[in-house]
């Protein structure tokens, strides 16, 4: 029996439909779609750069539309999400506590982010922590005192911030809310009363064969070995895996113009007659942040999108080939281009620095008014009254050069 043949446009509109970034929101977000967005992505990677809206609020604003951020802090408050370690420091439905709680009782592998020296070494004053969380109620790092002042940079961690990180790795303690994007931790057994390890406990390979099944989901359309990287796990043996799923009916095999043999999520069976004739449609224009799970894999956003991103706020500033913090933008199911932008809260006002197209893309009516559009409601959402231009390729915002006022009415 031949595989059903694709597109590579098809292939990344399927993509995009997983990850919920294929068509324009149909409504108006509520506050349940906080919840079901991250378990659609599986994960919501956190980042705490701020020099536009902070990543976790950006990725789930591509989705969503317009929204007001506390939602996020809320999901988190309310008990529906929880933070660890995936695919980096993410948010996670509380409900797959059970994926993770294995690494969290292995902390030890967990290389830097946890130092078994560093808690033995202070055991006496993390015991004294502990109790102190468990008379006094959630604390925060900024609760305590610095007993070296003067100390600058996030390097000079405060010793309760480290017990606190270490606690939290070793899964001792959870982040039961984030105030001012800071983090609250309380006593993991107060907020999972009803976990038990010697009952509920998942083997790692168990535990692991569910993240793998979350990835080909989350994914929608893969190839293997972009499996392993959603929650930064070993490769594992691949063959067998999808011999497995495919007697279970989870996936069905592809071929996809320009990629090869791929592999299809059956959730989104229902798409692949559409996909197949060249009908399903990308209607959605996006700004995307860099840690968006459809550009976290470099390789993949590469082999996929022939979109090649390296994130570089950590590359001084002369050898930057972009800027500090560069948004991918999406335009109907291509990432048609990048910008380098600023919001500045004061004045109310989105700096886009530069904005460079991927070669080959021309700023024609359609793509113009797509990212017109995407950056209009991405300033409006944060509170813009205002965008101004830098750098931008000639004939893309022929009727606003310099920028625009931002219409309060819309």
């Amino acid at each position: 029996m031949s595989l059903p043949q694709l597109s590579l446009s098809a292939a990344r509109n399927l993509h995009l439909a997983a990850q919920g970034l294929l068509k324009k929101p149909r409504r108006r977000a509520q506050p349940a779609d906080i919840l079901s967005t991250v378990q659609r992505m599986s994960l919501l990677q956190i980042d705490t750069i701020n020099i536009v809206a902070r990543s976790p609020y950006l990725v789930l604003f591509s989705r969503l539309g317009n929204y007001p951020s506390q939602w996020l802090d809320e999901a988190l408050s309310k008990g529906e999400l929880m933070e660890y370690w995936a695919h980096e420091a993410c948010f996670l439905p509380r409900s797959d506590f059970a994926l993770v709680r294995h690494r969290m009782l292995a902390p030890q592998k967990m290389g830097w982010k946890y130092r078994q020296a560093w808690m033995l070494e202070h055991a006496a004053e993390i015991e004294q922590l502990i109790a102190h969380i468990q008379e006094n109620g959630p604390v925060r790092s900024a609760d305590f005192e610095h007993p070296r002042k003067g100390a600058s940079g996030w390097w000079e961690w405060k010793p309760h911030k480290r017990h606190l990180e270490g606690l939290f790795t070793s899964g001792k303690v959870m982040v039961v809310e984030r105030r001012n994007f800071q983090r609250v931790y309380d006593l993991t057994h107060r907020v999972m009363p009803h976990w038990d390890d010697r009952r509920d406990l998942l083997t790692q390979d168990t535990a692991e064969a569910l993240m793998l099944e979350n990835s080909a989901r989350s994914l929608g359309i893969f190839r293997p070995q972009w499996l392993a990287d959603y929650y930064r796990l070993r490769q594992p043996a691949l063959k067998p895996l999808l011999e497995k799923w495919q007697r279970e009916q989870c996936v069905v095999p592809v071929s996809v113009e320009t990629l090869g043999d791929m592999w299809l999520h059956t959730d989104l069976l229902p798409l692949l007659p559409q996909a197949q004739e060249g009908k399903l449609q990308a209607t959605h224009s996006a700004v995307l942040s860099p840690f968006d799970p459809v550009v976290w894999d470099r390789k993949r956003a590469e082999q996929l999108f022939d979109f090649s991103y390296r994130l570089e706020c950590y590359t001084p500033a002369p050898k930057r080939q972009y800027g500090y913090f560069v948004l991918p933008l999406l335009h109907k199911g291509q990432l048609v281009g990048r910008m380098d932008a600023k919001m500045h809260r004061k004045t109310g006002v989105l700096e886009v620095i530069s904005l460079w197209l991927q070669d080959g893309v021309k700023p024609g009516v359609t793509l113009q008014k797509g990212l017109f559009q995407a950056i209009d409601d991405f300033a409006r959402w944060q509170l813009a009254t205002r965008v101004t231009l830098g750098r931008y390729p000639e004939g893309l915002f022929a009727d606003a050069r310099h920028g625009w006022e931002i219409d309060p009415a819309h």
